[in-house]
């Protein structure tokens, strides 16, 4: 199994954390929790597919997934690569004109965003590509003919900052207060930008502050009143929300 992480170039980096080829060579089902970006998928070869109640859906060659408010399985077949673009909190929103918040917990062909012509040029690029390096190459030139020009919505970047700078421990109404701005216009403007409400933003900021201090020396108890849960029980249910496990079952998993 292959999971490289790549720096995105100079003129992509307001808008990429970073790009990641991933190959896998047997069949393999796997978790993935909830982020606070969007992600864009590219597959040069093989097939994926995420698990639902209503059984296996295949995701387009060529693809984005909203932000999640849970955990979601994926499937691959044998043999699959792909190339994935993981946007930072606010950079998928200067590749779609659509309010990204339609995306949330959904998993969209790029076919619904951008021109079909220019799809079939960079999956028949993949295709050839011999080399990860010309495959980073491909993806990163389509984005960059893809970057619509607008200005940033600085309110909502203060807001993601204080959010992050208080572990998504954050009550949404005083943040509005403090941006100087009504709770619901700022609300719609956060998920427009952003892909959700600043509420379940900061719940998600939360879970990842949460798998940080996992891997410190610190007991839950001390985990559960640092990052302002009521008591241990709510801990554990919200944790058990984000992963489908507890947080004893997940240490233990995670250690051997």
């Amino acid at each position: 199994m292959k999971f490289e992480k790549i720096l995105p170039s100079a003129l992509l980096k307001p808008y990429i954390k970073h790009l990641v080829i991933s190959e896998v060579s047997e069949e393999q089902t796997y978790k993935v929790f909830p982020s606070t970006g969007l992600v864009m998928g590219f597959q040069y070869k093989g097939s994926l597919a995420y698990l639902s109640q209503e059984g296996e859906n295949k995701l387009a060659s060529t693809g984005i997934t909203g932000l999640q408010d849970g955990f979601r399985v994926f499937k691959s077949n044998p043999n699959i690569g792909s190339v994935l673009v993981f946007f930072n909190e606010i950079g998928a929103s200067y590749f779609l004109k659509t309010p990204i918040n339609e995306l949330f917990a959904e998993s969209v062909s790029l076919e619904h965003f951008m021109n079909q012509y220019d799809l079939e040029k960079v999956e028949e690029a993949l295709s050839f590509s011999q080399s990860d390096e010309h495959r980073i190459y491909i993806v990163e030139q389509f984005l960059l003919a893809h970057i619509i020009e607008k200005k940033d919505d600085q309110l909502v970047i203060k807001a993601i900052q204080y959010i992050y700078h208080h572990k998504g421990n954050v009550k949404i109404k005083e943040l509005a207060n403090l941006l100087c701005i009504s709770q619901s216009p700022f609300e719609k403007r956060f998920r427009q930008v952003v892909g959700t409400s600043p509420k379940k933003f900061a719940s998600i900021v939360r879970f990842h502050a949460v798998l940080d201090s996992l891997n410190q020396v610190k007991s839950l108890t001390e985990i559960c009143f640092e990052n302002n849960y009521f008591d241990q029980a709510h801990f554990i249910k919200d944790f058990k929300h984000f992963t489908g496990e507890t947080p004893e079952k997940f240490i233990k998993k995670n250690d051997k």
